[in-house]
């Protein structure tokens, strides 16, 4: 996995940090951690958001609404996080949206743009497991991604992510 070089520090680069949106309670644990690092750090922070809408061919109208649906959705969260940001800390987030699956998605971005330098997820605290990227991250991918992960334990409080960021 590991292919394009990074460019993150080098003149007129900048390092991004890249965090995962959803809607899962501990994505905002990541969206406080990358913004506080990003702006003590002087870095930037991209946000994606992955709509994961399978087109069926027999129904191909009926799945382009519910693209169109899913990609309004990621709209108003990136929007709603990047306001957050904004308030926190006084940047502006890079926000994207694309589709298909998320891990696919994540690499693809990170291949695209040779300033991502982290990626930023939260675990979940749940009797579940930390959640499927993290745990794809942590497991398989591990040895391989072209960027370090960095996993925000989802159990962290404003406090402490301060502390630690």
């Amino acid at each position: 996995m590991i292919g394009t070089r990074r460019r993150s520090y080098e003149a007129g680069h900048k390092p991004k940090f890249l965090v995962v949106l959803d809607e899962t309670e501990e994505c905002d644990r990541a969206i406080v951690f990358t913004a506080r690092r990003v702006a003590r750090i002087g870095a930037t922070m991209t946000m994606l958001a992955v709509t994961e809408v399978e087109k069926n061919q027999d129904w191909i109208a009926i799945g382009d609404i519910m693209q169109q649906e899913a990609e309004e959705r990621a709209a108003a969260n990136l929007d709603l996080a990047a306001a957050r940001v904004r308030d926190m800390v006084g940047i502006e987030a890079e926000q994207i949206i694309r589709n298909g699956q998320k891990f696919e998605q994540v690499l693809a971005l990170i291949e695209a743009d040779p300033d991502i330098a982290f990626l930023v997820l939260a675990a979940s605290c749940g009797n579940d497991g930390p959640g499927p990227l993290v745990m794809t991250m942590a497991g398989r991918a591990a040895g391989t991604f072209p960027v370090p992960v960095v996993i925000v334990p989802g159990g962290l409080s404003d406090e402490d992510i301060e502390a630690l960021a």
